[in-house]
């Protein structure tokens, strides 16, 4: 039974698979395998057929179509034993790498390609998430991403990996690895650290500032998120250090907490798609639940900061949310959804969000601290919390 790989390509225009397919209709031809992509109205169109006779008049009759639809329609013979190989490569590992950019250039694309093959991988397709771009587009607000789907296993992962975090780090890009499993696309919870990642900003260091101790508390801060002092030590001398500061500072401030770029895009899209969505934070319910209405954000674990008489104490009621806090929340989540942990999204900055990263399925390191990026499964470093979305497999038509 002849085997047949038949290629068209030339520009697109409505009618032209219903017309080729109706050919191979006519010599009963059984579908193997079929592949199309239109870039800027170029078509390029791969059918993998088997056919019971005639594939001299089946060769005439698409070269007469090829010249009355102005295609370029090819046919290549494969043989019986090269189509046993490449059913018997079903089932091998894929890899996805999304590449995040304001702007993706041909060099980018070049450099991440070359690692791709010399660690035994090979490209199986690549697929643009983000819209079209506009060349009126400025490149520091810019959006774009790239995804691969790779086939095979690296040979060395940690390797292949730390060659892709160098390339991020020289051509101002973030690199995302995974594996292409059954939950890639299925995710139903993402949970965010609060200061640093959904809002620019220390909110404690802010407070601080009105209470005129700006500069010791954001030392404490500092070293609290590269993880150099105990997470719950450090929050307890931040609130005693801003005692007595008036309630209505804490308004002021939740009036006006800056959003991270992307946050309501984001959450917009998660809103839209059914996901639920979580803050649990080292912060302050206070700010949290002003968050909370603004994004429409399902669930507020945070810590709450005790006032008597329209002024702060100095005092957090516990338990305090830590680091273990976290992962442990991720879990009840996780739980009261009814969902799988591979199923949750983390994203967070600071060293006490490693373990809720290391808990959810996927963990995103956010604007991170460097011994986070270093931990974390995935980082993101160049780009707005919705670039997260495409780390999910979402497109941005998907979201529109």
């Amino acid at each position: 039974m002849p085997l047949l790989l038949v290629t068209i390509t030339g520009h697109d225009k409505p009618g032209l698979t219903s017309s080729i397919m109706e050919v191979l209709g006519n010599y009963e031809a059984g579908l193997l395998d079929i592949g199309q992509a239109v870039i800027h109205k170029a078509l390029n169109l791969g059918v993998l057929v088997s056919i019971k006779e005639n594939e001299s008049q089946l060769r005439q009759d698409l070269h007469r179509l090829g010249i009355e639809l102005g295609l370029e329609i090819s046919l290549a013979s494969v043989t019986e034993g090269d189509y046993a190989d490449w059913v018997g490569l079903q089932g091998q590992g894929r890899i996805i790498l999304t590449l995040l950019a304001r702007r993706i250039s041909a060099i980018q694309i070049a450099r991440i390609s070359s690692i791709v093959f010399v660690h035994g991988l090979n490209i199986d397709t690549i697929s643009r998430l983000s819209g079209r771009v506009s060349l009126n587009n400025r490149s520091d607000t810019g959006k774009a991403c790239i995804e691969f789907s790779l086939k095979g296993s690296p040979l060395d992962i940690g390797a292949f990996r730390s060659e892709l975090m160098s390339v991020s780090n020289e051509m101002d890009v973030d690199i995302a690895v995974q594996e292409d499993n059954l939950f890639r696309r299925n995710r139903r919870l993402a949970v965010f650290d609060m200061d640093s990642t959904l809002i620019d900003t220390e909110v404690i260091d802010e407070l601080a500032i009105k209470a005129g101790v700006g500069k010791e508390v954001m030392e404490i801060t500092h070293s609290a998120m590269m993880g150099e002092i105990d997470f719950k030590e450090s929050l307890r001398r931040r609130v005693r250090a801003i005692s007595g500061l008036e309630e209505k500072v804490l308004a002021e401030i939740a009036a006006n907490l800056p959003l991270m770029e992307g946050a309501e895009h984001l959450f917009g899209t998660l809103k839209k798609l059914g996901y639920k969505t979580a803050i649990l934070s080292g912060g302050f319910t206070y700010f949290a639940q002003s968050l909370q209405k603004r994004l429409g954000i399902d669930y507020v674990y945070a810590n709450e900061l005790e006032i008597s008489d329209g002024r702060l104490t100095g005092g957090v009621i516990e338990p305090i949310v830590d680091a273990d806090r976290k992962a442990e929340l991720v879990q009840f989540l996780a739980d009261k959804e009814n969902i799988s942990l591979q199923q949750v999204v983390a994203v967070g900055d600071g060293a006490n969000d490693l373990a809720m990263l290391a808990t959810a399925g996927m963990g995103i390191a956010f604007h991170a601290k460097p011994v986070v990026k270093q931990q974390a499964g995935h980082a993101i470093s160049k780009m707005g919390l919705d670039s997260i979305l495409y780390l999910m497999g979402i497109r941005d038509r998907d979201a529109e």
